[in-house]
């Protein structure tokens, strides 16, 4: 047969409204559309060749027609009458074409031998045939071939049913090359006809196929050869012989391996169906696609014959028939709406059949690919309905609603299962119309974020153009303009269609909208430096804006139960004090972290040096609270009002970055590793002779070091303070935290008394003035206040145990108390604090020389307790040691107008005066206490015979009453009874 101009029955490639239609009905190699056509034609032809008409002559009629060419109602005498009416048409909500019926009957009158002159030719009504004939586009050379071919099979067997014809088969041994124009013609034919045998038999058979079938092989063999020769088809030709018992073994298998009736070769999936809706796109008229013949239901009928070849059945002919007039209302651009009505309609019959207990998997396999592909491609439409419904909308989008959900029903409830049982019935329901609800939601909102991106591209805007121009401000007011037109336009047209599946479509639209260019204010606004009347404008224009589409809302939800209440709060607000409130927090942020950096620069290059006699303190501290100040003025420059979180905001930020310094300030070590190390207890050895000599020997020293002190006579009245520069820093780290903590004090004063800040009704009564504390900076004054402690601490500790051991320490009653009292000390000790107070800012002295003289009191303790061997006291030397202590006393108390007072030298003094005073007590007395408070300490009571005295711990906490401090006294004294006593409790050595 001819080939004709290629109709598509699949998407085309060249419209957008058909291109993203996918066939669902998988694809075939090597056979195209015009190959389909004409194969469906050939098996019509053969199923319906005993019907009248079909053999050959031309009595059978359709319908009678008038004079004037109109079809005449069957039954009815000279076309007298209504005219005729299609049932399907009718079911499916279709027109009849009528008057246009004339345009499918066949020219057969004379025009001046007509028995009326004057009168138009007569036109007789054409057979199902011709009709076909024509729909199908079949030539007819190409129709009688097939005729006579038929005859030919049928020579002697007329009862012969169709469904026993391999016609691919019988057509290769009937036709010759002679009867086609030329050997290429026939070639190509020829090939035609392997193709579908190898698609039926090979390539998609009804029954599995093995694939060491001989058969098979043997035949892919011959279709490969035919490629670039044509077989030999003569009778006696082996090529033939081969061929027809390859394909008679193949086509007469049976699925269940049983003799069948039937011959299997078009009837598998999904060769059968391209097929079977090649043949179904014969009931569009050929000169206007989008109608449908009068004629549709005998041509239905008929096509039922084809079935059993096919293997088509009810459910898969309205699966089928439904997939047709969705694909022609697609491919004919969408304009006719009774195709769509009528897919909608066949549809219910998808259904019914997809609830059936007895469908195939094939069945269930081709349903839901046909199902799912025209959901896609409505849903597309569906997701973007302003651009796709613009022009139509009340219509089409009406129609192709339903057809959505009637699709996803059939998806998710029918051909899942059987119906559920009553009692779940209502839950069903009420789910399937939250289930329409939510997909009705999520057209509504990316219809409008798709029209909203296309406003922004219409206005050339993306985030490269979002900066403080008056261009940009500009175009975001007209963007508010055309958002708000947006809203108005889907509220008037496209909401009264919606709202028959979603409670409040304009409701949603309007969110969305309120959304989508919320976004785009807060990109806007996130690029804002300064509030300038640009950026006002904007936010007004966008107020306006916020209060249509709150108000549409509102409309919208006047049904609900909260009258739209619930809608709104779902609804970010354009609240000005909120983006402005957005905006000093990033600005806030930037601020900071300016002032972070600092931070981290201070850390690497502060020398802890001062910058001035006048500025006692690090350079550093000076720039950050420089920093802080600037910080907080430019705040209070925003021209708009400052609520008191954001002020709070603002003070953390700050309060952070004060703590990180005042750390950093403090990071100086600990005053314990400035401590000596306590020395082993052992007992006196004043007796031998190698300690006279060291004794001696230790004498002459510390008298040759009091004469260096005190040689020449400017150096003997004013010793050198021996305060280091180490120490010195630690000074200035005080003086740094001291400037800050009242730099901060100063700054939270700004801050509370500013008119400018907005009270916080929640924070009313949040932070309120505690005595000394602060209410924006508190946690910063508390962590500065520990940090001055410590560095206090570090720097006394330092000077007394560091810098001022060799005139404390190291040499303070070395060998005997008499020669090696604390008048040395004392001097240097008083220069030292004079360079103290010199160096240290007046609110850091009272804490920096109660340090010192705690430092000073421990070191005395450590003489007497820790001192090492070279010390040894004898019970004589207490009023020596009280006297020297008294003197040290007096420093401190005489040290500035009154920066320690009496009352807090003699109460730190107490536990100094507690140890001298057991220095002053019999060694009896002392063993006694001893031995009392030792057994106190471990808890064994009262000594009794045999038993052994406890080693007390040493905890470094020196009291009168602690055993460890006794003991150490003991071990210090220099005579025969403690000796005694300390080598019978505890075994210790002499001293060497």
């Amino acid at each position: 047969m001819g080939h004709q101009a290629r109709r598509e029955f699949q998407p085309a490639s060249n419209t957008v409204e058909v291109s993203d239609l996918v066939w669902p009905f998988g694809r075939l190699d090597g056979i195209d559309d015009d190959d389909l056509r004409e194969t469906a034609y050939e098996v019509f032809f053969t199923a319906c060749r005993s019907s009248p008409g079909f053999g050959g002559g031309r009595h059978s009629m359709i319908h009678p027609a008038t004079e004037g060419g109109e079809p005449a109602s069957p039954g009815k005498v000279n076309g007298v009458g209504m005219a005729v009416t299609s049932r399907i048409k009718k079911a499916l909500g279709l027109k009849m074409l009528g008057k246009f019926q004339s345009r499918r009957a066949s020219s057969i009158g004379s025009g001046c031998n007509s028995p009326v002159a004057g009168r138009s030719r007569v036109r007789l009504p054409m057979t199902s045939a011709e009709i076909m004939r024509q729909q199908m586009r079949v030539t007819e050379p190409s129709d009688n071939r097939l005729r006579k071919t038929l005859m030919r099979i049928l020579v002697g067997q007329m009862n012969r049913r169709a469904e026993t014809i391999i016609l691919p088969l019988e057509l290769l041994r009937h036709l010759k090359p002679a009867e086609f124009n030329n050997a290429s013609e026939y070639h190509f034919w020829q090939k035609r006809q392997l193709s579908l045998l190898q698609a039926g038999l090979l390539h998609h058979p009804s029954a599995p196929l093995d694939p060491s079938n001989p058969f098979a092989a043997r035949l892919q063999d011959i279709i490969r050869s035919a490629d670039a020769k044509a077989v030999d088809v003569a009778k006696n030709s082996e090529s033939m012989r081969a061929l027809c018992n390859c394909v008679v073994s193949l086509a007469w298998r049976s699925s269940e391996g049983s003799p069948d009736d039937v011959c299997h070769w078009a009837d598998g999936y999904p060769l059968n169906v391209h097929i079977y809706t090649a043949l179904l796109h014969s009931i569009f008229d050929l000169k206007d696609d989008t109608l449908i013949l009068d004629e549709v239901d005998e041509l239905l009928e008929l096509m039922k014959k084809t079935w059993l070849t096919l293997g088509i059945n009810r459910s898969i002919h309205n699966l089928c028939f439904t997939w047709v007039l969705f694909q022609q209302f697609v491919v004919t651009g969408e304009v006719e709406p009774e195709l769509l009505g009528g897919a909608l309609a066949m549809l219910k019959e998808v259904a019914a059949d997809a609830k059936r207990a007895d469908r195939e998997l094939v069945y269930v396999k081709m349903m839901s690919a046909a199902l799912n592909s025209m959901k896609k491609w409505a849903e597309r439409r569906l997701f973007c309905y302003h651009g796709a419904f613009d022009r139509a909308p009340a219509g089409l989008m009406e129609s192709l609603l339903p057809l959505v959900f009637s699709i996803n029903k059939i998806l998710e409830d029918d051909a899942i299962g059987f119906p559920a049982a009553d009692q779940q019935q209502k839950v069903d329901v009420v789910s399937a119309t939250d289930s329409t609800r939510n997909r009705v939601d999520r057209y509504i909102r990316s219809s409008l974020k798709y029209e909203f991106a296309k406003l922004l591209e219409n206005e050339k805007f993306d985030d490269t153009t979002l900066e403080v121009v008056p261009e940009v401000a500009e175009t975001l007011i007209k963007l508010a303009k055309e958002t708000e037109e947006l809203a108005l336009k889907e509220k008037l047209i496209f909401s009264p269609v919606l709202k028959k599946w979603h409670p409040i479509p304009a409701g949603v639209a309007a969110m969305t909208l309120h959304t989508c260019y919320g976004t785009l204010l807060k990109q806007f606004m996130a690029g804002v430096s300064l509030l300038s009347a640009e950026a006002i404008n904007v936010l007004h224009r966008a107020g306006k804006l916020e209060k249509v589409l709150v108000q549409m809302v509102v409309e919208d939800s006047a049904d609900c139960e909260d009258g739209g209440k619930g809608t709104v709060r779902e609804m970010v607000p354009y609240e000005v004090d909120s983006i402005i409130s957005n905006f000093l927090k990033q600005w806030m942020h930037e601020r900071l972290k300016k002032g972070k950096v600092f931070l981290q620069r201070a850390k690497e290059t502060e020398s802890w040096s001062a910058r001035s006699k006048g500025e006692p303190y690090a350079h550093s501290a000076v720039e950050l609270m420089l920093i802080a100040k600037h910080t907080v003025d430019d705040f209070f420059e925003i021209p708009l009002g400052i609520s008191e979180d954001l002020a709070h905001d603002l003070a953390d930020g700050l309060e952070n970055i004060f703590g990180e310094f005042a750390t950093f300030v403090a990071s100086c070590g600990s005053k314990q590793s400035y401590v000596p190390n306590l020395p082993p207890l052992t007992r006196c050895s004043s007796g031998s002779k190698i300690f006279k000599l060291w004794r001696k020997a230790s004498h002459c020293s510390v008298r040759a070091h009091e004469t260096h002190l005190q040689g020449g006579s400017n150096e003997g009245q004013h010793p050198r303070p021996s305060t280091s520069r180490g120490t010195q820093r630690l000074f200035i780290r005080l003086n740094t935290l001291h400037y800050l903590l009242s730099q901060i004090q100063s700054l939270d004063k700004t801050l509370s008394l500013s008119p400018r800040i907005v009270p916080s009704p929640k924070n009313h009564h949040k932070h309120r003035h505690h005595g000394f504390s602060s209410c924006y900076f508190e946690k910063a004054c508390l962590g500065i206040q520990a940090a001055i402690q410590r560095v206090s601490e570090v720097a006394a500790y330092r000077l007394i145990f560091l810098d001022s051991s060799y005139v404390f320490y190291d040499s303070l009653y070395v060998g005997d108390v008499v020669n090696s009292r604390i008048r040395p000390a004392l001097r240097i000790l008083k220069q030292n604090l004079t360079l103290l107070c010199t160096i240290v800012t007046e609110r850091a002295q009272p804490l920096a020389l109660k340090e010192v003289m705690r430092a000073t009191f421990e070191a005395f303790l450590m003489v007497l307790l820790a001192g090492g061997s070279s010390r040894t006291f004898l019970r004589e030397d207490h009023d020596m040691i009280e006297e020297d202590f008294d003197s040290l006393k007096r420093v401190f108390c005489a040290c500035g107008e009154g920066l320690i007072s009496e009352d807090v030298v003699e109460r730190e003094g107490e536990t100094v005066e507690g140890v001298v005073a057991l220095m002053g007590q019999r060694t009896e007395h002392l063993v006694e206490d001893f031995s009392i408070v030792a057994c106190e300490a471990s808890g064994i009571g009262i000594m009794g015979t045999g038993k052994k005295l406890p080693m007390p711990p040493t905890t470094g906490r020196w009291h009168r009453l602690d055993p460890n401090t006794i003991l150490r006294v003991l071990c210090h004294r220099n005579d025969r009874a403690a000796n005694d006593f300390l080598k019978k409790a505890f075994q210790l050595a002499k001293r060497r």
